[in-house]
């Protein structure tokens, strides 16, 4: 089925038929230059996002269905298609319908077990399915342990959400539900609908400081290549689209090295990990001319009213470093922070940038060759045993079990990298598993955390020639 067929019956429209309609917004069309059909690509069942919490407190299950769909009401992004047929594509924006909560009984797992059922569910969940053409773009899975300890698990479409999305979803589920028990108003700020975000894109790329950051990509990306790592099997021998991912944890001592030197250069955790990878991409491939993609949230400033919107919103941002003159691993930092700050000032769209340096990509087309994407995210609300009305909620981060299965990557493979309370690093590589092998993946791991120990515990000495 294409989405075409499902924009007058999507399922769970409740019967309503009236829909409206609006145009895509950039992130939108970034998605389509990737369409496969709804089997496969951005639009395919396994472009999902899941995250899980874990709750105390005793959660009435009716009570958390209303939330949901509290939640389905107020992101208008939840309950929109992508609609791509006869060469035109276009937002179809669908009344509110009713969410899937799916309950399960977890009650025979002991307590010391407990940590590892919710490992296992979240792979599960994120080994499942969701369609790009059936509405809500939002499902959950709520597993009971016992009357005062619970998992919640909310898995999205790609299409509709991103990462900070999904933090915004679960404060407002948590907040909708404890409005819901005590009979008042929920107090939640201000939001824009998604359609609102697709006009002010269009209407950002006719201001007048649009030429100056068009100029700024030109002439940064000139001659530049993305980074890619060769592939273990050509494209031509894939036998599939399945992504797996890898999971590893980095020391608290060497987070706390990082973050000191992050400090003394007036730079951030993320400078430093992305500079650690730049050496990492300098080993493999010899270059000193290294352009590497991350994310960017892409909801513009404070001011513009999209931080408290749930909807696809995200920055591919290609940060080129050239480390030819460092002699420091200090000074790749360096370069790195002037890079990262740079970058950020001309934050736009990621088509627009690619209209500015359109051999950019040329090496991810390449038969033997995919991009790698790093991300360190600095996603907004996120819970860890904050009590939102009469339920205490925790994010699940601490997550190391590699998968088989998981949510899915456009192509190679996408580092993330995520900062946890005990003061280590949570990673994960998700990897097209038709490209790469699991050993290439995790010897590239190791060999990233080796670095990166060595170079901060040593930031000023002189940087291994190879």
């Amino acid at each position: 089925m294409t989405t075409s067929d499902t924009v007058t019956g999507a399922t769970g429209a409740a019967g309503a038929t009236a829909t409206t309609s609006a145009p895509l917004s950039l992130n939108q069309e970034f998605v389509c230059v990737f369409d496969q059909g709804d089997d496969g690509g951005p639009f395919g069942p396994r472009y999902h996002l899941v995250h899980g919490w874990r709750v105390r407190g005793g959660v009435d299950e009716e009570t958390l269905r209303g939330a949901l769909a509290d939640v389905v009401v107020r992101h208008e992004a939840l309950r929109t298609l992508i609609v791509r047929r006869d060469g035109s594509r276009h937002q179809e924006i669908l009344p509110p319908c009713p969410v899937e909560l799916e309950v399960r009984d977890l009650s025979g797992t002991a307590p010391e077990r407990r940590d590892a059922v919710v490992d296992d569910l979240l792979d599960e969940v994120e080994a499942s399915t969701i369609e790009s053409g059936t509405l809500p773009h939002l499902r959950a899975v709520l597993g009971r342990f016992d009357d005062q300890d619970a998992i919640l698990v909310i898995i999205t479409h790609h299409t509709a959400t991103d990462g900070w999305s999904m933090r915004l979803i679960i404060r407002d589920v948590a907040r909708y539900y404890a409005a819901r028990r005590e009979g008042v108003p929920a107090a939640l700020p201000e939001t824009r609908p998604y359609r609102e975000y697709a006009q002010w894109q269009l209407a950002s790329a006719q201001e007048g400081g649009a030429e100056a950051d068009h100029a700024y990509w030109r002439e940064n990306l000139r001659g530049a290549e993305i980074f890619t790592v060769r592939t273990d099997r050509p494209r031509s021998a894939e036998a599939g689209q399945e992504t797996s991912v890898h999971r590893f944890l980095i020391g608290a001592e060497t987070i706390s090295r990082a973050t000191a030197l992050a400090k003394t250069v007036r730079g951030t955790l993320f400078m430093v990990l992305l500079s650690a990878f730049y050496l990492l991409e300098h080993r493999e491939t010899g270059r000193t001319d290294i352009t590497v993609p991350t994310f960017t949230p892409g909801r513009g400033r404070e001011r513009d009213g999209f931080g408290d919107m749930v909807g696809s919103c995200f920055n591919f941002l290609p940060l080129r470093t050239d480390l030819a003159a460092c002699r420091t691993f200090r000074q790749v930092v360096e370069r790195t922070r002037t890079t990262c700050l740079e970058g950020y000032s001309h934050d736009i769209p990621t088509l627009r940038i690619f209209g500015q340096a359109p051999e950019l990509m040329r090496p991810a087309m390449e038969a033997d060759r995919a991009p790698w994407v790093f991300q360190v995210f600095p996603f907004p609300f996120v819970l860890d045993g904050e009590v939102i009305g009469d339920l205490e909620y925790t994010e699940v981060r601490l997550r190391l079990l590699d998968q088989s299965v998981g949510s899915d990557v456009p192509d190679g493979a996408l580092w993330t990298l995520n900062l946890h309370p005990t003061g280590e690093i949570v990673g994960s590589v998700q990897y097209k598993n038709a490209l790469y092998d699991h050993d290439t993946i995790a010897g590239l791991v190791a060999e990233y955390g080796r670095l990166l120990t060595e170079a901060v515990a040593a930031p000023g000495a002189p940087l291994p020639r190879d």
